[in-house]
């Protein structure tokens, strides 16, 4: 299998998605469009694309966000598995002229998520999750609702055996965000409602429940037969 990897910025890289990647053996390709002018993958060299977060907007009117939209859209019309983390999931959502706006609070650092349906065999009622937004997607009509939490109810979703989009981050593992931490330090606190700070969100580490729910949702939309 090729996997295609949209990262957004040097920060928020593909984590235990490319743990994931190696155990089974597959081939990951990472892209950087806001980089790289744009560059990439076409649909047909797509076995399975995850579109990562970045501190862009998917309503920003830049061309070569635009141009994954259509990538998505292809994707999403050969019924092609994806995965969309944050920004990645709110991408997926606009691709379905669904809305991408501003949420009721500003996430940064570790907060619950609570599971809302068991479609998906083998997730916990509950993960501790890394949040890194204050943006929030739309659920679309044709998906079901996969994750909530008390500041916000569109956590997660899945659209039918193929998508999943969370607005949250399981993907990181202790180096990814420490990285991600001390990079974006001051965006922890500016206005942050789970009041934690760079340092704070550093001294804890990532839950293996994460790293074996990424593993149990990328195996459900890959395979063919559920």
């Amino acid at each position: 299998m090729r996997i295609n990897v949209l990262q957004h910025t040097p920060n928020e890289g593909p984590g235990a998605i490319k743990t994931w990647a190696d155990f089974y053996g597959h081939e990951l390709y990472v892209y950087h469009p806001y980089q790289f002018d744009g560059t990439l993958p076409t649909a047909s060299e797509t076995d399975l694309l995850v579109v990562l977060g970045g501190p862009m907007s998917p309503n920003d009117d830049i061309d070569w966000i635009k141009a994954e939209r259509r990538l998505i859209k292809t994707l999403l019309s050969q019924h092609k598995p994806i995965f969309g983390a944050c920004y990645g999931a709110q991408q997926i959502v606009k691709t379905m002229g669904y809305k991408v706006s501003k949420a009721p609070a500003k996430e940064v650092g570790w907060a619950p998520v609570h599971l809302q349906t068991h479609m998906i065999p083998g997730l916990p009622d509950s993960l501790l999750a890394l949040h890194w937004h204050e943006e929030m997607f739309q659920v679309p009509d044709e998906a079901t609702l996969l994750f909530s939490n008390e500041l916000l109810k569109n956590q997660g979703y899945l659209l039918g055996d193929h998508v999943i989009g969370l607005q949250f981050h399981l993907e990181p593992q202790a180096d990814d965000v420490r990285e991600i931490a001390i990079n974006d330090a001051a965006y922890a606190l500016d206005d942050n409602a789970l009041h934690q700070t760079a340092a704070e969100i550093m001294r804890v580490d990532p839950p293996e429940a994460n790293r074996l729910a990424i593993f149990r949702m990328l195996d459900f939309i890959t395979t063919p037969t559920k």
